[in-house]
């Protein structure tokens, strides 16, 4: 495990207790360390609520403050995509998987049609989910899965917070 400064033990532990924090080879086998966060919610309004809330903690926990509000951002449309779009869908998985480099927000349903991205006109109230997850993620795209569909996103996370002048 790597060293952790005395006063942030405590908040390492609890992290690492929980499954919030691991050191180990990543699913890609690369080697070091990764975090990772899946968790499965209804397929209900309330649940993007409680996938923002999520999101907010364990980033918080994890140390990706510079990229919390624009993760949050993105899991809040990622979910409500799944909740409001997926057909048959009974429940939506939230999976959080940091690195040293990057965070990846990938929101599983079992709908097989894949989101159609679109620009939306001036008077549209909705529709411009998929083109802010555009703009503020490093990369994004859909896959299949055996149950559905993954619709995923990346976040540059090793540049910290500029520097106080």
């Amino acid at each position: 495990m790597p060293e952790i400064p005395a006063d942030d033990e405590d908040e390492a532990s609890m992290a690492e207790k929980s499954g919030l924090y691991d050191v180990q080879t990543n699913p890609d086998g690369a080697a070091g360390p990764w975090r990772r966060l899946l968790m499965t919610l209804p397929a209900e309004d309330h649940s993007v609520r409680l996938a923002r809330h999520a999101t907010h903690l364990v980033l918080t926990a994890w140390r990706l403050a510079h990229v919390e509000n624009t993760a949050v951002l993105l899991v809040s449309e990622l979910v409500t995509n799944a909740v409001r779009h997926a057909r048959g869908s009974d429940a939506v998985e939230v999976d959080l998987h940091a690195t040293r480099t990057w965070l990846r927000i990938e929101i599983q349903d079992t709908d097989r049609r894949w989101p159609r991205p679109r620009i939306p006109d001036g008077s549209d109230e909705s529709g411009f989910g998929l083109v802010l997850v555009d703009a503020l993620a490093a990369k994004w795209g859909v896959r299949e899965t055996e149950a559905g569909k993954a619709v995923w996103a990346e976040l540059d996370t090793g540049q910290g917070p500029a520097p106080r002048t």
